[in-house]
């Protein structure tokens, strides 16, 4: 959309939230449809984050690192694991998704999602209000 007067920066900021919304329902339900699904991994976005990116907010290209031996740079670090298998515990179907983080999840995103759309309609409503006040 181009850049004008009408339809300024906060028009922009407001489609970006409505889409970076839209993109983080599809990654809860996705979790939420997958949660029986071995190896399945829940995936999620930081929106704050993602929305800055998409305003053009570049990330820095750089880590900080508080401690030697954190973020190490070796692909190939083997973890040795020390326990026993039990008959008691089905290791194949161990929950990987938690129904309630990510039900809390859908809900803090549906509260960002109308509060966007409520800002929208607002915006669109002064318009109106503009225009037709103008017309008399």
């Amino acid at each position: 959309m181009a850049e004008s007067r009408i339809f300024g920066h906060t028009t922009k900021v407001i489609s970006n939230a409505l889409d970076v919304s839209a993109r983080r329902h599809n990654l809860i339900t996705g979790n939420i449809a997958n949660m029986d699904t071995i190896g399945h991994e829940p995936s999620d976005l930081d929106f704050n984050r993602t929305l800055k990116r998409l305003m053009g907010e570049k990330e820095p290209d750089y880590l900080d690192k508080t401690h030697a031996q954190h973020l190490s740079s070796e692909e190939n670090e083997t973890l040795s694991m020390n326990g026993m298998n039990s008959e008691e515990v089905d290791i194949y179907h161990l929950d990987s998704v938690n129904i309630d983080t990510e039900m809390m999840n859908l809900m803090e995103n549906n509260i960002k999602y109308r509060t966007t759309t409520e800002l929208l309609l607002r915006k669109m409503k002064i318009l109106h209000y503009s225009i037709d006040e103008g017309g008399r």
